[in-house]
Formats: structure tokens, C-alpha cells, sequence
């Protein structure tokens, strides 16, 4: 990321490490002049490995883990370094990412806006092959959609991110979305405990809708919002999964293309884009086992997988369920993909990557169910929208949904995105 992508969106918190550096080094020591210098300079992106150097070199223990701290804090401005990342043993790698890795993994959700109306200067007019319907989540015809024609509105009503406390079982508010930051249609997903956003609807000087190219990240180690490099194309209504290291960013409104982001090097390629008159909108993504998947929209019985290593796409054996899906996501060898009827309540069908089949797995009665989203954490499958939160359990022996029924932060509005994130225990 260059200075001029590097640098955070918003404010840091108080109380919380700025992402530029962490605080100078006091130490007593027997060390040279120039290695006491070193040590009282603040630690930055720029002398954190040859602060380490120096620390492991003089045996100072406390300013050793300081430095993998940083660098686990800042894994990505680490990673894209490569004086730094480059320099790193294997095992040293693997201890940054893995102290990154380490503490309270949370469930937590997103505002986001819903898109109604179509970008501008899409790719034409609908077709056969190329009109979908729209978001499972987007408002029913004539519905009321917040904030949608009131900027002034939206403005004063910041989007949050809530993280759920097991403890205590309530909602809190972790970080505030930035306004440069549009929900609206985005894609969103996490990969190495970063929160990405990409996409998305933002408006024009006219007032109009158009697609964004735009990406941002969250780091909730710092509370900090920073700027990736843009996507290759701008897009709406895209999922965004992460698999292997690498961000992919399928489809969109009227879109068939792939992209595959490599935050070693801040940058997108094109893959293999999706079949034609596949799922331009309203699909689902995720993956499995080295291997994306995709299905959803009025194809509801199709399932396609992009093979990475031979960068193509197959049809895997289609779905007996013709109901509306509204997620898929994938546990273990797994994928679980969940259909809602207001009639029926839920219905979860699953697929086995390794035998290649599907089976039924467990319904849910709910009267007037509402499309939801996924999120796994652990052996549970949390779906989720504005109203509640269910429980999706999934064991070795037996796949059941708990009765206990979560409740949503109840200051939220609009959609929520839920995702897992991992906090350090003192958060």
C-alpha cells in the first residue's frame, strides 16, 4: 500500500495504538550508545525488523515480543514489506501471524445498505442471460428503504460494527464505518483477522447510483479503517470470499468477471470469469477446502466450482431443492446452504465436497421468516438479519438449530453482515 492508501480513514480511539508506530522503548541496559538510541525511537513499519535485530541480538525479551507484536498488529503493512516480511524466517512468519491469530474470535455484524435501483451506466438492458433478481436481502417492492433518498439522513446515522460478548451476552459497538466507506451492495468479507469492504453503490454529483471500485479495510487490532488498492472493475451486489490468502471478488450486477486480490502485493488480477448466464446478481460465495463455490439466484439448483490450480469453472451435481436460498457457507468438507420460505421457515441442505452429494440436513418452523446471513464460528453456524440471530449447530453426530433464538443489537439499522473476528483478550 502506498502513503497515500496507507493511511488510516478517521480518527483512532483513544486508548488505542496508533497504526503509524507503537510508543518509544525504555530499557536499562549495557548496550552500546547507538543501540540505546535505536531503542528509545518509537517502533514503525520502517525500523521494526532491525529493532528486533537489535532486541534478539542484545537479549531484550520484552523489546523482542514488542516488535512481533507490531508487526502482528500491522501484519499487512508487514506483509507488503519486503525488508520486512522478506527477512523473516518461516518460523517467524508463522509467529506473527499466529499471535494475530490469537485471542477472543467474536461474532460480529455490519450496518449495510441495501441497493434498490440499478448503478448507471450498467452494461445494458436486461436480457435473458443477463437480468437477475435482486439481493435476497434487498427491501420488498414498495417497502420503505432507510436513508435511501435523505443523504442528510444517512449522515446523521453512522454505520456501526457490533461484536457480540459471549460473557454477557449482549451487543457492543466495536468501530464506526467511515463515510467514505459504501455499504450500499458491497461485498464483505475477513482474511487474516482484517475486515475487507469492496464495492459497493456510491452516488455521483447528479444524485445518481453508480458502482464503486473502491476497498477498505478494517484492523481491529488498532481500530483502525485504511484504503487497498482499488478492483480492477467497479462492481455492485459482488461477493467477496476469502480462500488461500487472496481475496476474490465475483461477479456483480450485470458482471461475470473474477478478481483475485494478493495483499503480499496490494493488487488484483482477472481470473477465469463465471459461465455465462450464470449468477450476474443475487448469488452466494464461499469456499471449500481450496475451492470456490457459487449458486443462488433464480438458478437456485445450480452449484459451480473454480478449480485455483487449473483456473476453471464446473458444474457440480444440481440441488432437488427449488426454494430460495438466501447464504451458503462451508464447514469443514462441507457446504451448507440455507433456504427460507415466509410459509415454511428454514430448510438447510447440505453438499459434501469429497463424495460430491447432497442430503437434507434439518428445517426450522419460524413464522414469516426473513432472508438472513451466515457466519461461522467454531462448530456453529450463526444466521442473522436486523430482527434475530438463530443457532445452527453442527456436530459429528447430529445437525440441529437451537430453540434459543438471539436477539441483534438493538440500535442497528438496516442489513446486517455477520462475520468473525478475533480479538485480543483485553478488548
Amino acid at each position: 500500500m502506498d502513503a497515500s492508501r496507507s493511511s488510516p480513514v478517521g480518527p483512532v480511539p483513544p486508548g488505542r495504538t496508533p497504526p503509524g508506530g507503537a510508543p518509544p522503548v525504555r530499557r536499562t541496559s549495557t548496550c552500546e550508545p547507538t543501540d540505546l538510541d535505536e531503542m528509545s525511537r518509537p517502533i514503525t513499519a520502517e525500523n521494526c525488523y532491525d529493532m528486533l535485530t537489535l532486541a534478539k541480538r542484545r537479549g531484550l525479551a520484552d523489546l523482542t515480543e514488542l516488535c512481533y507484536g507490531f508487526m502482528s498488529d500491522h501484519f499487512l503493512v508487514v506483509l507488503r514489506n519486503p525488508a520486512v516480511y522478506g527477512r523473516l524466517t518461516a518460523g517467524e512468519r508463522e509467529r506473527v501471524l499466529g499471535r494475530r491469530l490469537q485471542g477472543r474470535r467474536v461474532l460480529s455484524v455490519a450496518e449495510v445498505d441495501e441497493p434498490r435501483h440499478r448503478a448507471a451506466g450498467g452494461s445494458g438492458p436486461p436480457s435473458r442471460d443477463t437480468s437477475r433478481p435482486q439481493s435476497p436481502l434487498s427491501p420488498s417492492p414498495g417497502a420503505p428503504e432507510e436513508d435511501a433518498d435523505d443523504p442528510a439522513a444517512a449522515r446523521q446515522h453512522r454505520r456501526h460494527i457490533f461484536c457480540y460478548e459471549e460473557r454477557t451476552k449482549e451487543w457492543r459497538v466495536l468501530s464506526v464505518l467511515p463515510e467514505e466507506v459504501s455499504t450500499r451492495g458491497a461485498g464483505m468479507c475477513t482474511l487474516y483477522n482484517y475486515l475487507f469492504v469492496a464495492g459497493g453503490l456510491v452516488r455521483d454529483a447528479r444524485g445518481d447510483s453508480r458502482a464503486s471500485d473502491k476497498v477498505f479495510c478494517y484492523n481491529p487490532r488498532t481500530d483502525a479503517w485504511s484504503e487497498a488498492r482499488p478492483l480492477l472493475q467497479a462492481r455492485s451486489q459482488l461477493k467477496l470470499v476469502a480462500m488461500d490468502g487472496h481475496l476474490f471478488a465475483i461477479g456483480g450486477e450485470c458482471l461475470f468477471t473474477v478478481e483475485r486480490y494478493d495483499p503480499r502485493v496490494d493488487r488484483w488480477s482477472s481470473v477465469a470469469p463465471l459461465p455465462r448466464g450464470a449468477f450476474a446478481v443475487a448469488h452466494e460465495a464461499t469456499a471449500c477446502n481450496g475451492e470456490l463455490f457459487v449458486s443462488g439466484g433464480s438458478l437456485f439448483y445450480r452449484l459451480l466450482r473454480f478449480d485455483a490450480r487449473r483456473g476453471e469453472w464446473e458444474e457440480c451435481p444440481f440441488n432437488d431443492s427449488r426454494r430460495k436460498s438466501t447464504d451458503m457457507v462451508a464447514h469443514k468438507s462441507v457446504i451448507y446452504r440455507f433456504d427460507v420460505s415466509r410459509e415454511r421457515g428454514v430448510h438447510v441442505c447440505k453438499y459434501n465436497t469429497v463424495v460430491k452429494v447432497w442430503h437434507g440436513s434439518a428445517s426450522f418452523a419460524l413464522d414469516d421468516a426473513r432472508p438472513f446471513r451466515c457466519a461461522v464460528l467454531g462448530e456453529r453456524i450463526y444466521c442473522v438479519n436486523k430482527t434475530q440471530a438463530l443457532q445452527f449447530v453442527v456436530e459429528e453426530d447430529q445437525e440441529r438449530f437451537l430453540p434459543e433464538v438471539l436477539e441483534t443489537p438493538a440500535r442497528a439499522r438496516g442489513t446486517l453482515v455477520p462475520f468473525v473476528l478475533t480479538l485480543a483478550e483485553s478488548d
